[in-house]
């Protein structure tokens, strides 16, 4: 943990920088209410809704009522397909069969948007896919239309807590990295464990239980780069310092200033992960390392699927006149 410590400390100022550089480049697309839209000038464009996500229907948005996202209108109806500008077409449905891509040749000008917020392990039929695409969107800081699960943005928070480590979990499967890392992290310290595999939320949601809480378990189902999911940002929202499995640690450190988690391969064991944080509830002030960041910052969590339509819209007005074709969607996703 000394180790840990002096590193994080040694590396603060530049991971703030790089932090910062990300933000900025993420607002490329990431909607921006304080700041007026830059495209109002350009003609407007409509969007298509191939499906709706996981076959669940959802009145579509008003993109400048709610983002500040102008010129842009959302359809779903399938026989506006030949006038639209771009059709966001949804991963899941096309891989599982529930729909088929649009018909082919498409309009010219035409974009493609290949949209997926799973990680490479639960998305399948990527193979099928090369070529057809002319923008990606998803949780991937790479991606042509970037959209996290959460970010920060410079808001006051406070927090105070009592309960020591929770863990909510709805997909279990021993064969999952996490779920051994439970079964040796719970060998050394008391964990609420709630959600389909434990107790029943007592709150209704994640975010009021883990308010109770120190310590938030945030731990991904499987682990790919920038895979960080609202399992972090709920644990960031409601106070309590995250306990991270899922990417390396700089990848964390690309959305969260560093002391803002902490991350089980900072550790050489379990025990010793463990041992640190029963130092850290016996120590308020070695505490206050990992709580004083949050006085520049709060967290924004996006709405699915309502910003995600609204950004890829304002994406495909600036990128028109500019047509890509995303050649080899497997490669790039798992990479």
């Amino acid at each position: 943990p000394h180790r840990f410590l002096k590193g994080v400390c040694s590396s603060v100022c530049v991971a703030t920088v790089v932090f910062l550089l990300l933000v900025g480049v993420c607002l490329l697309y990431l909607p921006d209410a304080l700041a007026p839209d830059p495209l109002v000038s350009l003609s407007p464009v409509t969007l298509l809704i191939w499906t709706h996500p996981f076959g669940q229907y959802r009145e579509l948005p008003d993109c400048l009522e709610l983002f500040q996202i102008d010129g842009c209108t959302l359809t779903d109806d399938e026989l506006r397909y030949p006038q639209a500008d771009a059709v966001i077409i949804h991963h899941r449905e096309i891989a599982t069969g529930y729909a088929d891509l649009p018909p082919e040749p498409r309009p010219p000008a035409q974009k493609w948007i290949w949209m997926n917020f799973e990680s490479p392990t639960h998305t399948r039929g990527l193979w099928r896919l090369g070529g057809v695409f002319n923008l990606t969107m998803s949780y991937r800081t790479d991606s042509d239309i970037f959209l996290p699960y959460g970010y920060l943005v410079p808001l006051a928070s406070k927090l105070l807590r009592s309960r020591f480590v929770a863990w909510v979990i709805s997909n279990w499967s021993e064969s999952q990295a996490r779920v051994t890392f439970y079964y040796q992290l719970r060998q050394y310290i008391q964990i609420d464990v709630f959600g389909r595999a434990g107790s029943p939320l007592p709150t209704g949601s994640v975010v009021p239980l883990a308010k109770r809480y120190l310590f938030y378990l945030a731990l991904e189902n499987s682990q790919h780069t920038d895979y960080i999911t609202e399992k972090l940002w709920n644990a960031v929202l409601a106070g309590a310092v995250p306990v991270v499995l899922g990417p390396s640690r700089q990848n964390y450190e690309r959305f969260l200033p560093p002391e803002a988690f902490i991350h089980v391969d900072d550790f050489p064991s379990v025990e010793e992960l463990a041992q640190y944080l029963l130092m850290l509830r016996r120590s308020p002030a070695q505490m206050r390392r990992h709580l004083d960041w949050r006085r520049g910052y709060g967290v924004r969590q996006p709405t699915f699927f309502n910003e995600h339509f609204c950004t890829a819209c304002r994406a495909v007005r600036k990128t028109r006149g500019r047509t890509n074709v995303v050649t080899d969607l497997t490669r790039w996703f798992h990479s």
